[in-house]
């Protein structure tokens, strides 16, 4: 197993090379040293015992078996060295390691002996002056949370999805915080899905924009209906949500309804109301999707309707044109011997047969709606 961690480490590399000159993180060492832990906190009885926070998670461990309580520590962009002295204090699993340290995984939930491993995507709407056809409209990060009986582990991947609200909020209130680790893992959840809510929402606005320029009537002389480029560009993003919602709702399922020895039942209970948020949202996504399938469709139709209305127009005039050059064909083939050749009102007769049957042909067409 550890050759087959060594060819996976060697084949792809860490996100985020440590700007410390230490080749391994020690945590028996101040955690200046290492830029990856952003707190590290010891909570009993639902408050934090240092103002603070302990030094390095290996001094924050020492005080909970002393004391008791649970070991909150929060990581950024660990690389394998600064994460390897943390996952040989807590025993974590290699595999959840390695996918905590390289991210880019899928939402999901994993139970290792004695340890709840969850993964969430983290969404962040992108604010734009005007949806084109590049914008990002979504910007997507990760959070990784290992659960045990008296810690919690997050790391986070990404510039947004910040943690540090949420622990000042959890450290608010005492009397669920109390609940333990899986307190927290509900907060994060809960806050991970709170930010789907939001996103949808604004999401839903720039539907609704491109939607009216699809279906609106334009002004004379511009184009009809929106730019394909933009729509597709849409329904990539919110494929892009999609893959974040879709894939946690087996695991918020499985923590709102089978019992778990490392979920408080209180705590379970609300992981219902988590659920049942993100099955809304999902459903939202779901709507998103084919809504833009819609537009799309709708939008080549309109392409197809105006390049139709273009060749009747073109076809039209031509059969106008067509009438005073078969006639003009005709008496320029120098017979000699031709009708009204040496007529006296030959010519005006001619023009004026060509002017009424243009005219009739014109009002015709413009009668059907060709012109």
């Amino acid at each position: 197993m550890s050759m087959i961690r060594d060819l996976r480490a060697a084949v792809r590399p860490s996100l985020r090379k440590s700007n410390t000159p230490y080749n391994s993180y020690d945590t028996t060492r101040d955690p200046s040293a290492s830029s990856a832990v952003v707190d590290c906190a010891v909570y009993r009885d639902g408050r934090r015992l240092t103002a603070d926070g302990c030094r390095t998670p290996h001094e924050a461990m020492l005080r909970v078996r002393e004391e008791g309580g649970f070991a909150w520590i929060g990581l950024h962009e660990p690389t394998e060295e600064e994460f390897a002295g943390i996952a040989r204090e807590f025993g974590l699993h290699p595999l959840a390691v390695e996918d905590a340290v390289h991210a880019h995984q899928r939402p999901k939930l994993e139970r290792y002996d004695d340890t709840l491993f969850t993964v969430f995507k983290t969404i962040h709407y992108v604010e734009h002056a005007e949806l084109t056809a590049t914008s990002e409209v979504v910007e997507t990060g990760e959070v990784m949370c290992f659960t045990g009986r008296d810690f919690v582990i997050t790391v986070r991947h990404g510039g947004q999805g910040s943690l540090r609200a949420l622990r000042h909020r959890l450290q608010d209130d005492p009397g669920l915080l109390a609940k333990g680790p899986s307190a927290v893992l509900h907060s994060i959840a809960d806050h991970v899905v709170d930010g789907y809510i939001a996103v949808a929402s604004s999401v839903q606005d720039d539907i609704d924009e491109v939607e009216i320029d699809v279906f609106s009537t334009p002004a004379k002389g511009s184009p009809r209906g929106a730019d394909a480029g933009r729509i597709y560009q849409l329904k990539r993003e919110v494929l892009e949500f999609k893959r974040a919602v879709s894939p946690l709702l087996r695991p918020m399922q499985l923590l709102s309804e089978r019992p778990m020895r490392l979920i408080d039942p209180d705590i379970q209970k609300y992981f219902r109301d988590v659920a049942d948020h993100l099955a809304r949202v999902h459903e939202e996504v779901i709507g998103f999707d084919e809504l833009l399938n819609s537009i799309l469709q709708a939008n080549l139709a309109q392409a197809t309707v105006t390049q139709n209305e273009d060749m009747r127009k073109i076809t039209s005039w031509a059969a106008i044109v067509a009438v005073p050059t078969m006639i003009c064909g005709v008496y320029g083939m120098n017979f000699k011997h031709m009708p009204e050749l040496r007529w006296t009102y030959g010519y005006p007769m001619v023009m004026g047969v060509i002017g009424v049957v243009c005219f009739s042909i014109h009002r015709t067409l413009k009668r059907n709606g060709w012109l």
